[in-house]
């Protein structure tokens, strides 16, 4: 049986001298796809039981999803005796599985590539290879399909004239859907727009019909198909405080909810097209405002490591153009053309901070200028709300993403006096909506409202200059 021992030491001591687990990297140790060593699986083995030994020894991150637990319960059970080597195929699937991508443990970890560590450990960079490498032996499953092209769903429910939203309610349907898809039939899916944001921007004169405005649109595919509106407060704000800004045809999903399933072709089908899209205005000197924090983590951090040649290239010089909204007008806060003349004000405010834009590091500029209205203190919650992309809707972890996401849930509905909830990420204020009671709204839509007078009941004292 093993004895214990320190992660700071780079060795673990077995009782068997010289059969040790190195903590450094595997000679099978990458994290690109375009490197063939990436595919081959007795080298992915390596990397996972070198990783899983680290993340045993160390146990940091115990509370952020089910991986970590299950993953030392294994290796801990009397079966293994300490041992990661002896964990079956099986068992390492299930820790894989168990991971939705939240990153928060890469964003706490000492030994990543991001704190320059000698281990260079990435366990969401570890999972996402192990479902590609697994994907191209297995297949796809007919869900990941479906859940992974987010655009087509859209596309095929403008189509039904407004049916899929009311199949959606209806219980057989969901019992349909549950059995045939593996979507639970009690996860509260979004509804679809009636239009696109892309079409509504065309018919609003929104396009940016030339190159070389500040800033260009990556409206997201929630925005393009579900919730159009946070796209339209993001432009209003946006002029309100004077910047030139302008949408872009033809974008398509980030690839997020493909590549969370191992779809890597997928994923780079998407994002040469928006590459082709967003280029020439990159090019141009225009920066890309991306309004959901996934995808905008997807543009700039995960593009540039898993495209391949030329797009490779173009992607980390769109990774150096992305902002998030709130990141953006922060900028150029104390510029004269910075507009703070609210009207109304929504009072308290309990904002989630979601776990892709904790990912990115750039902090929480939309909490910060949500400060700037009259009247609106604020009430943070970093907890993970556990909806995770596709995690809450499928039938086998449904109730796993509801128990992750209680203790976000109950510190939104614990601030005190805060009628109205805020968050960058939409899938979390449906998650919100649907476990916590109330739906929280972007920052970028409650800044809108804030700026009309019958935005919100409070009105904003006029101040003589």
């Amino acid at each position: 049986m093993a004895e214990h021992y320190e992660v700071g030491n780079p060795k673990r001591q077995d009782t068997t001298p010289g059969d040790r687990i190195s903590y450094h990297p595997t000679s099978g140790h990458t994290y690109d796809p375009s490197d063939p060593m990436y595919w081959d699986e007795a080298a992915l083995k390596g990397e996972v039981e070198r990783i899983f030994e680290v993340c045993h020894g160390c146990r940091m991150c115990f509370k952020y999803c089910d991986s970590f637990p299950n993953l030392f319960a294994m290796i801990d059970d009397e079966k293994h005796q300490g041992d990661v080597r002896a964990l079956t195929t099986g068992e390492r699937d299930s820790v894989i599985d168990d991971c939705f991508q939240c990153k928060l443990c890469e964003v706490q970890c000492p030994y990543t590539p991001r704190e320059g560590h000698e281990f260079q450990l990435d366990f969401p960079k570890l999972v996402h290879r192990y479902q590609a490498v697994r994907r191209r032996r297995q297949g796809g499953k007919l869900r990941d399909k479906v859940l992974g092209n987010p655009d087509l769903a859209g596309k095929m429910a403008r189509a039904s004239f407004g049916m899929a939203n009311k199949m959606n309610r209806v219980k057989l349907h969901r019992w349909f859907m549950d059995k045939v898809l593996g979507v639970h039939p009690e996860a509260h899916l979004p509804d679809f727009a009636s239009a696109t944001f892309e079409s509504w921007a065309e018919k609003s004169g929104k396009m940016a019909e030339k190159v070389g405005l500040e800033a260009v649109l990556f409206q997201t595919c929630f925005i393009q198909n579900n919730e159009p509106q946070i796209g339209k407060d993001t432009l209003e704000v946006l002029e309100h405080n004077g910047c030139k800004t302008g949408c872009v045809r033809g974008l398509q999903c980030c690839g997020m909810p493909a590549w969370e399933h191992g779809d890597l072709d997928t994923l780079r089908k998407y994002a040469k097209a928006n590459l082709d899209a967003l280029m020439p205005h990159v090019d141009a000197g225009s920066k890309v405002i991306a309004i959901n924090p996934t995808c905008a983590m997807m543009l700039r951090r995960e593009y540039p490591e898993l495209l391949e040649g030329e797009d490779r290239e173009r992607a980390k010089k769109l990774a150096q153009a992305v902002r998030d909204p709130g990141e953006f007008l922060w900028s150029i806060r104390t510029e004269t053309r910075a507009n703070w003349d609210f009207k109304s004000s929504p009072g308290p405010i309990a904002y989630h901070a979601p776990c892709h834009l904790r990912a990115q590091a750039v902090g929480f500029k939309g909490r910060d200028l949500l400060r700037k209205i009259p009247g609106v203190t604020i009430a943070s919650v970093l907890e993970c709300c556990g909806h995770d992309g596709t995690f809450a809707m499928k039938t086998e972890s449904f109730e796993d993403s509801k128990r992750l996401g209680g203790k976000a849930f109950t510190g939104m509905q614990a601030a005190e006096g805060a009628e109205v909830w805020a968050t960058e990420c939409p899938l979390a204020g449906l998650q919100f909506e649907q476990h916590a009671g109330k739906k929280a709204l972007h920052p970028m839509t409650i800044l809108a409202r804030a700026y009309r007078k019958d935005g919100f009941p409070n009105p904003v004292p006029k101040v003589e200059p």
